[in-house]
């Protein structure tokens, strides 16, 4: 019975619910009974206490502890409890998780590598903890401070003293030059691991960039059938309007002679909309055929992940030099005129030439591509539109070939040795209409919407209204470069040569942008002049250039332009003054600027390329990439840029790609 309650006692302590744990204060507690009864039972006996007197009090306590129920329960269940779970108790889940993820079979332990460092891990540890990396700074400046002492102060080299002191000096150096052995070692180590990540990473962006090509070859695919099908729509739409004028005409007509017949019905529906309406006075030979801007729902921007002045492709175009080209979106539509007389359309992502663009009886001298548009200007002193979104093309079939997913149809795979015959009769829907009014050449022109601009040796510049389709004002260079003349009061009203005899042959308008009522315009006369279109006057001319102007560009805040006079020249259109200028050793044939880049084409075999956010200059083209095979490529002619992405045409007929 004593027993009982002392086990009940023992277990008074423990909490409600936690029978399988011990009780900490109840340990606690029982420990200070058992060390009290041991005081007790070995401790001297008091004077005048019967002997066992102690014994008997002390274990009247314990069994007083015992008969408490906690004590009791918390007895029986470390009975039932194996040391095991005793042990496993005392961790956490997270350490017991890590504990058994840390264990390794004795198969990975017999496999270990063997590893090639012949220093310790406390060797490493040693030679890199900054304490000894002080500590050995601060020996080095005792060595020498001693050195120079025991130079300055009287030596007695005989001496065992002077000898222990030595070898004691030469071991530490000694141990310290161990030790930065040891870091050299460690540094290596890394530097090795450092470049097996670089190529392990190497490895993994040339699979991802793979990947990216192929996304942006079915986006490619995509924006195609996109066209198609708006094509389609449109053609669907002009049917169905057709055979509600012939229903609306066919209800009103009540007499039997005016019926329309239904082989009159077909005429009538196989006639253009613009055939069946009367001619207005001024308009076009052939009226402006039906045109849908189309722009493109996704941008390409594999180009943006190699490496500047990386030749993402070369292509033979012409078989002699380019005349001009455009393109309009980096893995677009490219568009280039030969000296051979040929006009080429050509699929960028793939490198393979979509059809030739026919109508011109001269050479284009100048053209632009804006989204699906095209506008060209010839020696023949006509101005054409194109509509390239109707050409029979099919890019899944001419770019991947007869098995797809070949290498060729990767779009950094480079192209051919010969020009490319463009397939016949791809092109033959793409024509709108042909603006005439110039007596001389086209040599410039830029449009932007429903207005462009030309400029032709005839000495004049035309506005004209591509909505309706005719020239609405005609701006003559020479009566403004006399106006000129005459305001400033020199009397001279004759056109300024220029001071430089130029290195070639000049155009007379050698470059124009426009921009809604804006307009500037670079002359033979080194003259860039801007015109507000809305007055037909000039507005500012910028005087500067020595050669005749060949080239220019502007945006919100900057004009940018180059010349003969072998200078690229940055303006700033709020003052008119001359913001920067760049000076090469060739005549500039073509420039044009990104948000971060100003690219030219100076007489060279490379572009010339002016980093704006750097503030560099840097060279890329064929020039650089085959010096090394002793290879002289051809002298860049043309350049066109957008995002990064470069095109340049040269006098052999080749078009490069690069990353720029």
């Amino acid at each position: 019975m004593a027993d009982s309650d002392a086990h009940h006692a023992f277990h008074d302590e423990a909490p409600v619910g936690e029978d399988s744990i011990l009780s900490t204060r109840g340990i606690e507690a029982f420990t200070r009974k058992v060390t009290t009864t041991a005081n007790h039972l070995v401790g001297p006996l008091s004077e005048g206490a019967p002997a066992g007197t102690s014994y008997h009090t002390a274990m009247a306590e314990v069994h007083k502890q015992l008969r408490r129920p906690g004590i009791q329960r918390s007895v029986f269940s470390m009975a039932k409890t194996t040391p095991t779970d005793l042990v496993r108790s005392k961790f956490s889940t997270v350490e017991i998780q890590t504990r058994a993820l840390s264990h390794l079979s004795d198969d990975m332990l017999q496999n270990i590598p063997e590893d090639t460092n012949s220093y310790s891990l406390f060797q490493g540890f040693q030679a890199s903890h900054p304490d000894f990396q002080e500590e050995g700074r601060k020996h080095r400046r005792r060595v020498s401070r001693g050195r120079k002492m025991l130079e300055d102060a009287p030596t007695s080299p005989g001496t065992p003293q002077h000898l222990q002191k030595l070898k004691k000096e030469r071991s530490s150096l000694m141990h310290e030059l161990d030790m930065l052995a040891v870091r050299k070692n460690m540094a290596s180590s890394e530097i090795r691991e450092i470049d097996i990540k670089i190529s392990n990473l190497s490895g993994m962006r040339r699979i991802i960039l793979e990947r990216l090509a192929g996304l942006e070859q079915e986006e490619a695919l995509i924006e195609h059938d996109l066209s198609d099908m708006d094509g389609r729509i449109d053609d669907a739409e002009l049917l169905v309007q057709e055979a509600e004028e012939i229903a609306a005409q066919a209800h009103t007509h009540t007499d039997e002679d005016d019926l329309v017949t239904d082989q009159e019905a077909e005429e009538f529906m196989s006639q253009s909309v613009y055939e069946r309406l009367p001619p207005e006075e001024g308009t076009p030979t052939k009226a402006p055929r039906r045109a849908r801007l189309r722009t493109r729902k996704s941008m390409p921007i594999l180009h943006e992940h190699f490496q500047p002045g990386t030749m993402i492709r070369e292509i033979k175009a012409h078989i002699d030099e380019v005349n001009a080209m455009d393109f309009d979106v980096p893995f677009g539509t490219l568009v280039t005129s030969g000296v051979d007389d040929q006009v080429k359309v050509w699929d960028l992502n793939a490198g393979l030439c979509i059809g030739a663009l026919e109508g011109h009886t001269a050479s284009v001298r100048t053209l632009q591509v804006q989204d699906n548009f095209l506008a060209t200007g010839g020696a023949d002193a006509t101005i054409r539109l194109w509509d390239l979104s109707r050409a029979h093309y099919d890019p899944q079939g001419n770019m991947f070939g007869e098995g797809e997913g070949d290498d060729e149809g990767l779009a950094f795979v480079g192209g051919n040795d010969e020009p490319i015959e463009p397939p016949e009769g791809s092109m033959a829907d793409c024509g709108l209409y042909s603006l005439t009014g110039h007596v001389d050449e086209i040599t410039a022109l830029h449009f932007r919407g429903d207005i462009l601009v030309s400029g032709s040796a005839d000495k004049t510049l035309r506005h004209w209204d591509l909505e309706k389709g005719r020239c609405v004002q005609t701006l003559d260079v020479m009566w403004a470069a006399a106006q000129a003349s005459a305001t400033l009061g020199s009397g001279e009203t004759t056109w300024r040569q220029p001071a430089r005899p130029a290195s070639r042959s000049a155009d007379f308008v050698g470059a124009l942008q426009v921009f809604e009522s804006a307009l500037a315009c670079g002359t033979a006369d080194g003259m860039v002049r801007l015109w507000d279109l809305r007055s037909g006057q000039v507005h500012r001319s910028l005087v500067g250039h020595t050669g005749p102007v060949t080239c220019l560009q502007f945006d919100d805040v900057h004009l940018v332009t180059g010349s003969l006079d072998r200078s690229v020249r940055i303006w700033d259109l709020r003052t008119g003054s001359i913001f920067d200028a760049f000076a090469y050793d060739n005549a500039i044939t073509s420039m044009m600027f990104d948000n971060r880049r100003i690219v030219s084409a100076a007489g060279e075999d490379v572009v010339k390329v002016y980093d704006k956010m750097e503030s560099r200059q840097w060279d890329c083209g064929a020039g650089i990439t085959q010096a090394e095979e002793n290879k002289t490529p051809a002298i860049v002619e043309h350049v066109r840029i957008r995002d990064g992405y470069l095109v340049e045409g040269r006098r052999d007929g080749l078009v490069g790609v690069w990353a720029c």
